[in-house]
């Protein structure tokens, strides 16, 4: 049997014939166009599934169930986006929708970073664990965790926020409406905000850097790679601000660890790519401040392997 994955962004679509491996067979896109409204966008994912089986000869008979990975909040239970910030959808039948367009193949639906923690769980670095907790860092902070095989979720569905943990009160503002959560420091815009305070700073103080020959007098130039890349070629303020990013995403993660005490904790996102140079000195930093840090086993913190297809996959393992 095969399943079909959607994962649903604001700026595509991304929709994948899954096999029983947990393994991606064919993929394709489309552009979302949310200004459009719901149901032609449900008409979009379907479009695609259906020309992808027609491409791999596979009937719609043999496809056990499809899944949808969605911005925002989502009732699993009865398949409704309840709302999602994005796309046009507002308590939402999404799954109905969907599956009357698939010859009523049964529908699930998630939300996005719920997805591709259970993704992670069932065919990426937590395969086998337990208890896994996933974090993504992109333009917010997302996060899910999974028990027993089980993504948690709240009575609510609004559950697993880890994003909007505050790890520094009255602090920074975040899009949420509070001050001082984690997204506001460890997320990807996080970085660049504080890249672009830590310059500022250093020029009204008259440092030298290599970033101002990087951006100019332009602050808009500044992207989640410019303190990396700068601390690479040696530079000083670019290592202080590195460091100062590590510390922030280390209290969060030293924070979910406390609660949860998972077997894994997979980190995603643009930022892993900077490898050793994140992980290192993170992971010194977690150690040092875990309360479980005397003892063993602790919890094994990986890069996320799924990368872009951990939506798709997480969407396509969702009625299994």
């Amino acid at each position: 049997m095969y399943y079909i994955g959607v994962d649903l962004g604001g700026t595509n679509i991304a929709v994948g014939i899954v096999d029983e491996n947990s393994k991606i067979v064919k993929k394709a896109s489309t552009p979302t166009k949310p200004e459009r409204g719901a149901d032609a966008i449900v008409a979009d994912m379907a479009t695609v599934a259906k020309n992808l089986l027609l491409e791999l000869n596979i009937p719609l008979s043999e496809v056990a169930s499809v899944g949808v990975a969605t911005p925002g909040t989502a009732d699993t239970d009865r398949g409704v986006v309840v709302y999602a910030n994005n796309v046009p959808f507002t308590s939402y039948p999404l799954a109905d929708r969907l599956s009357s367009h698939l010859g009523g193949i049964p529908c699930y639906i998630e939300n996005d970073a719920n997805a591709a923690a259970k993704a992670e769980a069932f065919a990426g670095v937590a395969k086998g664990a337990q208890y896994s907790v996933m974090i993504t860092l992109g333009t917010g902070l997302g996060g899910g965790i999974v028990i027993d095989g089980k993504v948690y979720s709240g009575f609510n569905y609004a559950g697993a926020e880890l994003g909007h943990i505050v790890i520094e009160k009255d602090g920074r503002q975040c899009s949420c409406g509070r001050k001082g959560c984690w997204e506001a420091y460890s997320s990807a815009t996080g970085l660049v905000n504080i890249t672009k305070d830590r310059v500022a700073e250093a020029k009204a103080a008259g440092r030298d850097s290599k970033i101002f020959a990087m951006i100019g007098d332009d602050l808009s130039k500044i992207s989640a790679r410019t303190a990396f890349t700068a601390m690479k070629d040696g530079d000083a303020l670019g290592a202080e601000i590195v460091d100062e990013y590590i510390s922030y995403l280390a209290c969060g993660i030293v924070n979910v660890i406390n609660i949860f005490q998972p077997n894994v904790l997979s980190i995603g996102g643009g930022i892993c790519n900077e490898g050793e140079n994140l992980t290192k000195p993170l992971l010194e930093k977690v150690w040092a401040e875990t309360y479980s840090r005397e003892g063993t086993p602790r919890t094994d913190i990986k890069i996320a392997s799924l990368g872009n297809d951990a939506g798709i996959i997480g969407a396509a393992v969702l009625g299994r």
